[in-house]
């Protein structure tokens, strides 16, 4: 396994930090950019298409923890009978027929028997797993990396339905615009994930264990990778799922709108006005030419006007708008003129002509 020294790390600090430091600090400026101009987008509940890209992370997490437990996993016959490396082949297998089934071995326990004979393969076994030893057809001990190569697909299978449970979730079918912003980095930390799988893999030493004495202090890399696969699985959808639900709530990561999709939103609101203004049209030259709204709305007015006349004589009314007149808290000049204001806006933007054919 490659090691990582103090000096290899201030060596790569010396040689990339004129390169990434301005690249920082931009990307903090214009992250504090859009923080302040998040604080105006007020929070909001998740929305429903949000939900069906947590369910789906939600699901992926629940996979690969299962897939942690040592009941999905294959088994090892070191483990299971508590034999080190060292022990013969013949007393391997008389411990593991004590365990099975009226003491016999099973007819998979018969085809690992013969292929794990020498120290290498037993090596290769808590490196590959039983599987690839028991299945690989063109698999030597002489050559190592015929088992990488035959063990390749099975290491890649995980990490492709991985990669699709992310991109599922943040998918613009899905999850639109909230989560589909998060599909490049999606991508990109699953096939991250694969390599880095892949490298561990074939950068370690499988014959590390070759040197050890206690079965207790053997490393059982198959088994120790199937779990930190799913741990490494299930903590990159809960931070997906966490940045869903951040953006889909604004609470974080949020991204303003545009001009273009600001003056788009305006634009709707202003068409449904005018269409509102429309029917309301329409409604009113329908009461209007019908003779039986059209007294109903006269006796209606003609009422309103008499409760209103008969509500300005009551005295309370009369001594509160004297009161208010007399005290200066109402000035009669200023309300007509901001009427006046208010009629000439209206009329002018009915009639924006108007001032121009005047000049």
């Amino acid at each position: 396994m490659v090691q990582i020294t103090l000096s290899t790390l201030k060596t790569l600090l010396i040689t990339l930090g004129p390169f990434l430091l301005p690249r920082l600090l931009t990307y903090y400026r214009s992250y504090r950019t859009k923080h302040t101009q998040s604080k105006t987008i007020p929070i909001q509940p998740l929305p429903p298409h949000l939900h069906r890209s947590l369910h789906i992370l939600f699901i992926s997490t629940l996979l690969s923890l299962l897939s942690t437990l040592p009941y999905f996993s294959p088994e090892n016959i070191f483990t299971l009978t508590s034999s080190r490396l060292q022990t013969p082949s013949d007393v391997l297998f008389t411990r593991l027929s004590l365990l099975r089934p009226n003491q016999t071995l099973l007819p998979t326990d018969s085809d690992l028997k013969p292929r794990i004979a020498s120290l290498d393969a037993r090596c290769l076994y808590l490196q590959y797993g039983p599987d690839i030893l028991t299945h690989c057809p063109f698999c030597l001990s002489d050559e190592p990396w015929s088992y990488f190569w035959y063990a390749l697909p099975s290491i890649l299978y995980p990490h492709l339905l991985h990669l699709f449970a992310l991109g599922a979730a943040t998918s613009s079918a899905i999850a639109r615009k909230e989560g589909s912003r998060w599909r490049n980095s999606a991508v990109l930390l699953g096939v991250g994930l694969a390599v880095a799988e892949c490298y561990i893999t074939c950068a370690r030493d499988w014959k590390a264990n070759a040197r050890v004495v206690r079965a207790e202090d053997l490393q059982h890399f198959f088994w120790e990778r199937r779990v930190w696969r799913g741990v490494v699985f299930a903590v990159a959808d809960m931070m997906f799922a966490a940045f869903l639900w951040a953006a889909g709530t604004n609470r974080w990561f949020v991204v303003p709108p545009t001009v273009g999709e600001r003056m788009e939103a305006a634009l709707r609101v202003l068409e449904a006005a005018r269409a509102r203004m429309a029917a309301l049209g329409i409604v009113r030259n329908v009461v209007v030419r019908d003779e039986g709204m059209r007294k109903r709305g006269e006796v209606y007015w003609k009422k309103e006007g008499a409760v209103m006349a008969e509500v300005l004589e009551e005295r309370e009314v009369v001594e509160g708008i004297r009161g208010a007149l007399g005290s200066g808290r109402i000035s009669v000049g200023q309300v007509e003129e901001e009427a006046k204001r208010y009629a000439e806006g209206i009329v002018g933007s009915a009639n924006p002509m108007q001032p121009q054919q005047q000049q």
